[in-house]
Formats: C-alpha cells, structure tokens, sequence
C-alpha cells in the first residue's frame, strides 16, 4: 500500500521551495537589468556581471558545506537561518546607494539559496515514500529551472514600470509569508551524528578553485583566448585543482564523500544535471542580452519573450517525475537530449535570423526538453546511494548544478568580451551578435554530450533504467 504524504510535509517542502524560488528568481531578474545597471551605477558590464557570477559563486561554496550541515542541524534552524539572510539581503539591495553594497546584499541572498534548495530536496529524500519520488523532485525541479526563466520576465516588467529597485520591494512580503508557513510546518531532528567534524581545509579549496576557474576564464575575455595570461591561469587551476584531490585522499575529515563518484551512474546523472543547468542559466543570461543589443528589444520584452517557454516546461516536470516513478529514467532523460540538442542547434542555425517569435519557439523546445531531464537525472541520481550518503549526493548534486550556473554565465559573458577585443569594433551589435554564435556552439555541443551520456546510460546498464 503506497504511504501518503502529510499536507504538514507538502507545506513544509513548499515554504522550502518557495524561499529557493525567491533567491532564484532574484538571482536571473537581475540579467536583465545589466545594461540599465551600469548606466545608474557607473560600472561596466564585466563588473556588473559579478552580480549573478558573485551570487552563485558563494551560493556554490555554501552549497557544498550542505552535506555536513544537513548532518548536524535541524532543519527548522537552517530555514530560520536561511530565510534571515535572505530578508536582510532584500532590504540592502532596496536601499543600496551604490554597486560594492548591492553586492553585499546579494551575497547574503546567496547564503539563502545555497541552504534552501538542498534543504527542499533533503526533506523530499527523508519523508516521501521512495515510490514517489519521482514526482515530488519534478515538482521541485519547477522551482529551481522555472525561477531562473521566469526572473527575466519579473525584473524586465518591474524595472520597466519603476526602476530595478522593485525587483526586491516586491519579493518582501512573499518572504515574510514563506518564513511563517515554514515556521509552523517544518520539523524533524539531525539527519547524522552530532560529532561530524567540519572540514574548513576543503571548503577553502573548493573556493580556491571554484573562483580560479571563474578568473581564468574571466583572463580569456580580457586578454583573449590564446593570450599568456589566460594559459598561465589554466596551468594554475590545475595544480590547485590536484592538490584538493591529493588532499581529500588523505584527510579523514570529509566535507562531502566524494567516493559516491565511484559509481559510474551518477557520475554520468551528475554530468547531465550540471549540463542541463549550464544550458539552462546561461541562455536566461544570454538572450535577454541578445535581445537587447541585437533586436533593440526593450527591458519587458526581453523579459517576456522567456515567459512562454518557462510555463510549457513547468508542466513538463511532474509528467517527466510520473513516468520515471512508473517507467525509469530512460524515456525522458533521452527526449530530454534530443530537445534540448536540436532547440540548442537550431539557436545556431538561425542566429543571423532570430527574431522574438523565434526566440520564444526555440527556448519553448529546449524549456521542455531541460524539464523532461533535470529533475529525472536528479532522482535517479539519489537512487544510486542510501543512508547518509544521500545527504552528499545531495549537497553534490545542489553544489554542482548552482556552479553551472555561475559557470554558464561566466563563460557565455566572456565569450562576448573577447570578441570585442579580437573584432576591434565598439559596436555592441556586431560583438553581440557574433559571440552569442559562438556561444550557441558551446550550448549545442555540450547538449550533444548530455545526449551522449544518456544513451550510454541506457545501454549499458539496461537493467537499472
């Protein structure tokens, strides 16, 4: 007989949810503001894209201290924590006076978003019946992949009809809302043992590297590609990158226990999750922008042109969960490929051709296969480990997916900048134009990747799929 869940559990794993959607939202609003923002703030577009890159970076690093967190915390006190941060956060972005204080007001958001999506998918893992997973993380996966489509759409209409500043005028009251339901539905007692040690070695390398990736290949779009100072940081990276493996074997002190890796399943589940949320958050970056500079498109309509594709791949989630809690993941982890293969592809293709009614179809294919995908690869994932080891494939999973985010953007703005210092040209048309060709490039072959390793997935372990 298939156990029910509470309403007291939904309503908890919805003011969870909720307050994940809020950090989210804000975070991909902001894209569309970037060209207003470095017109009121006095500072470039390389800068203002801190805004975003910043914010998942740190959401990244707090993201992957969730393992230990998750272990030795209650929930209800990690939410209170959380849902602070990111009511505090809100008010400093609506008052700030400057760029380095929005900043801050950002990055204390982001403490807020790295708690609160591992959080929402711990509490699915630890009190829905194994039988209904599937759909409870698609239901989940609307929130972290819809947030992100839907925050261009909010910030573009908001600042429109006032200025950026509503954009957090307007998520207060919701905060305030999320923190009670929470307050009054969210229980349960420490996920581990209350001795785990914390491991501040690995949390300062992760950030080490984690920023070092960042910086190089912000070199690439100061520099170039093929410039010294871009190949020396790469050189860098890589030892700092060894470094943190030698010494993760030999600590006994584990932030996450990265051994889960040694399955060959999640390995691959993890790839296509973080490919996925790549694709996903750099092209909620990169065609408002587009939009903007290429198609003259004003801040609502380059907001707008993302709504439709978010609303069709939102329905999508719960009936890509349904079918792998009834036929596994391999029917919509490969649709999941081929749509998001082909929306990206064509992206390119038509790229000299783009126009809004154009846009908005092929964002719609690659929504809908993004969501056939996400949360899917994210439930098989958490099949392949049990007991405590599900809080570090959590916290892995949720580390990794946020750093695509930041990675995406970081790469796709860079790619743009170093076609201004390669073309010679001022013209935010050309460069924009051009490096966004390239970047459909970098989407499409990443996709076929993913498309790869979902297949290989299906037909090498056809008993477990």
């Amino acid at each position: 007989m298939q156990k029910e869940v509470s309403t007291r559990i939904k309503l908890s794993i919805l003011a969870v949810g909720l307050l994940s959607f809020i950090s989210i939202l804000t975070e991909t609003s902001m894209n569309v503001t970037f060209p207003t923002l470095t017109k009121d703030l006095n500072v470039s577009l390389g800068v203002v894209q801190w805004l975003t890159t910043g914010y998942l970076l740190l959401t990244t690093i707090i993201m992957s201290t969730t393992a230990y967190v998750l272990k030795r915390f209650r929930p209800l006190k990690i939410f209170i924590f959380a849902v602070t941060f990111c009511f505090v956060g809100s008010i400093i972005c609506l008052l700030a006076p400057n760029f380095p204080v929005l900043l801050i007001g950002r990055l204390l958001q982001a403490v807020s978003a790295g708690l609160s999506t591992p959080l929402m998918f711990d509490l699915i893992f630890e009190e829905v019946p194994g039988t209904q997973i599937g759909i409870y993380t698609g239901f989940a996966s609307i929130i972290i992949s819809l947030a992100p489509a839907l925050g261009p759409t909010y910030g573009g209409v908001v600042s429109g009809i006032w200025s950026w500043r509503s954009i957090f005028m307007g998520i207060i009251p919701l905060i305030i809302i999320v923190a009670i339901l929470g307050w009054t539905t969210i229980r349960g007692n420490v996920r581990g043992v209350k001795d785990v040690k914390f491991d501040y070695l690995s949390v300062t390398g992760l950030a080490i590297i984690f920023s070092m990736i960042l910086f190089t290949f912000d070199q690439a779009g100061n520099h170039g590609w093929i410039s010294s100072q871009f190949f020396t940081w790469i050189f860098i990276t890589l030892v700092l990158f060894f470094i943190f493996i030698w010494y993760n074997s030999k600590t006994t002190r584990q932030l996450i226990d990265f051994s889960i890796l040694k399955n060959s399943i999640l390995r691959l589940r993890l790839f296509g999750y973080f490919g996925l949320q790549f694709i996903n958050i750099g092209l909620s970056f990169l065609l408002p922008i587009f939009a903007q500079n290429v198609l003259n498109l004003d801040t609502s309509h380059a907001g707008i042109m993302l709504l439709p594709g978010s609303l069709l791949g939102a329905l999508v989630g719960p009936i890509a969960g349904s079918i792998y809690d009834n036929k596994g993941p391999k029917i919509p982890t490969i649709l999941s490929g081929l749509l998001v293969t082909a929306g990206t592809a064509l992206f390119f293709i038509f790229s000299d051709k783009l126009s809004f009614i154009l846009i908005i179809i092929l964002y719609s294919v690659v929504r809908i296969g993004f969501n056939f995908g996400f949360g899917t690869l994210l439930s098989d994932g958490s099949m392949q480990v049990h007991g405590r080891k599900k809080s570090d494939q959590n916290s892995l999973f949720s580390m990794m997916q946020q750093y695509a985010g930041s990675l995406g953007t970081n790469v796709l703005s860079v790619v743009i900048s170093a076609v201004a210092i390669t073309s010679g040209t001022n013209s935010n048309f050309i460069n924009t134009l051009t490096g966004a060709k390239i970047d459909f490039i970098v989407l499409t072959i990443l996709s076929l990747l993913i498309l790869i390793s979902v297949i290989y997935v299906a037909v090498k372990y056809p008993k477990k799929v």
